[in-house]
């Protein structure tokens, strides 16, 4: 499989303003997937402006025609199984089977404490796997039965009715963010896909090398993971988000040095690479120019 290059366009612009713009150009670069954050604020962009994921989604699938979308990613922070489905379902039907639902646990940021009550405390690591192993099955069975009954430690759903269901049969695919044994075993068990955006203790101290091997780790246990439950890793597509290795923007420089980066990933048996759209000074900085060459040159290259 030649290696896919997706994009994330964070939620930031006014839709008239450079928003729809955005979503048609990836179309027109040619990227698999334009993703969005699923996020109430994030980091250096709290104080400025922020859309919802799901209705930026709605109107980018109404804006663009093959460009598969989806979020990277939702979690239970301010999730709730039974409403997310209808609107996951929704979705699906709005952009006639181009969803693509990227999931995780969450970490503790702003939108982690948004809907907590004075004095409560965040959730912890543990807390938040807990939950998580509970949001993805329930997910799972809300998108693909018609009526689900479930009463659990942190959810419930009394008849919840999603008829009829998603366009993608049996249901639009997960692609689950994990690092953790725990999120390994979602992952091997109801992903389509698999993401990660490498070792996070790497990010200020460590090298780009050392990044490379740390994910391959990642895909060893992956790889485990899957075997556990009877199930081939291969089946599973291999998804990294940029940005947050080492290497940082650099592999956004030169085409030469994206193709090197790539390469060395596409290795590991990635199946997907996924870069920020330019955000001006922001982490997110990029020549455009550049940017845009990389989409439309670096396939080829890695095919």
């Amino acid at each position: 499989m030649s290696l896919r290059l997706s994009t994330v366009i964070l939620p930031y612009l006014r839709w008239h303003e450079g928003g729809r713009a955005a979503w048609q150009r990836a179309e027109q670069l040619g990227f698999h997937t334009a993703f969005t954050y699923d996020h109430l604020a994030w980091r250096t962009f709290r104080d400025g402006p922020w859309y919802g994921a799901v209705p930026t989604l709605t109107a980018a699938a109404a804006a663009t025609d093959r460009l598969r979308l989806g979020t990277l990613v939702t979690s239970p922070n301010f999730r709730h199984p039974v409403t997310l489905a209808k609107e996951l379902i929704s979705l699906d039907d709005i952009s006639n089977g181009r969803i693509t639902l990227g999931i995780g646990a969450g970490g503790n940021g702003f939108d982690a404490t948004t809907l907590l009550k004075s004095g409560q405390e965040p959730w912890t690591p543990r807390e938040r796997a807990d939950r998580f192993g509970e949001f993805v099955p329930l997910l799972d069975r809300l998108l693909t039965e018609d009526s689900v009954s479930y009463d659990g430690d942190f959810y419930a759903a009394h008849e919840a009715r999603n008829i009829p269901g998603c366009v993608q049969r049996p249901r639009l695919p997960f692609a689950v963010a994990a690092t953790g044994p725990r999120g390994m075993k979602l992952a091997a068990r109801h992903g389509q896909a698999w993401v990660t955006t490498g070792d996070p203790k790497l990010y200020e101290t460590g090298t780009p090398e050392q990044s490379v091997q740390a994910i391959h780790g990642q895909v060893e246990k992956l790889a485990a993971a899957c075997a556990a439950v009877g199930r081939d890793a291969s089946e599973l597509d291999k998804i990294l988000l940029t940005g947050f290795t080492p290497d940082r923007g650099r592999p956004l420089e030169s085409l030469d040095a994206f193709v090197d980066f790539a390469g060395r990933h596409a290795e590991l048996g990635f199946t997907d690479i996924v870069i920020h759209w330019p955000i001006p000074d922001s982490d997110f900085a990029a020549d455009e120019k550049v940017f845009e060459r990389i989409a439309m040159e670096a396939p080829a290259q890695l095919a």
